[in-house]
């Protein structure tokens, strides 16, 4: 009798490894959705062109521009945030976030600059991106603290969601605009370095 009991929790803890899965993917969306939403809301406010080398920024509102780059920053540093307590941050996470952010500065600023704007008022931006991202990264890590309750697999999904959104709404946009035809390329090479930094 005990091992027809066993075979049939077996059978049947399929059920809750479905739940589990669903919950997850749950958190995936939601973390898309959520960026996905915030960035609907600034590109209405003229915070849309926020990456455009060329100057676009001049139709845009500045407040909806430093709260676009700040929302950019978030799902990465909350995912880095969360590799600390993994033993120590993923080298392939932030070679990732530091080779997209520099170029990201940079063509940032050139379109800033182009639009007018004063070399203090670009840096304050930055700044406040700065702080909002470590402030990001921290939570992501105090989030996983185990004396916090909180689940790592879900929050994980969460800010997986949120940074895929990020890259697909965002930066590769702006990439095939400069680089075109190249950019599928490039992105396969960026995995496939990111990749091998994982793996040594």
């Amino acid at each position: 009798m005990a091992e027809a009991f066993g075979w049939g929790a077996l059978g049947a803890s399929a059920l809750l490894v479905g739940a589990l899965i669903a919950w997850v993917a749950l958190m995936v969306l939601l973390g898309a959705a959520v960026f996905s939403v915030g960035d609907w809301r600034l590109a209405a406010r003229g915070g849309g062109d926020r990456k455009d080398p060329t100057g676009a920024q001049a139709d845009g509102r500045a407040l909806a521009i430093v709260l676009g780059s700040v929302l950019d920053g978030i799902p990465e540093s909350f995912v880095l945030g969360l590799t600390v307590l993994q033993g120590g941050v993923s080298l392939a996470l932030l070679v990732a976030v530091v080779l997209s952010n520099l170029p990201e500065g940079m063509s940032s600023s050139s379109g800033l600059k182009a639009a007018g704007w004063p070399r203090s008022r670009v840096m304050a931006m930055w700044s406040v991106v700065v702080l909002v991202s470590a402030l990001a990264s921290a939570a992501g890590y105090a989030m996983l603290d185990p004396a916090s309750g909180g689940t790592g697999a879900l929050v994980e999904a969460f800010a997986g969601g949120a940074l895929l959104a990020m890259l697909a709404d965002s930066l590769l946009p702006e990439a095939y605009d400069v680089e075109g035809v190249v950019t599928g390329r490039l992105v396969v090479v960026g995995f496939a370095v990111s990749l091998a930094l994982s793996a040594a």
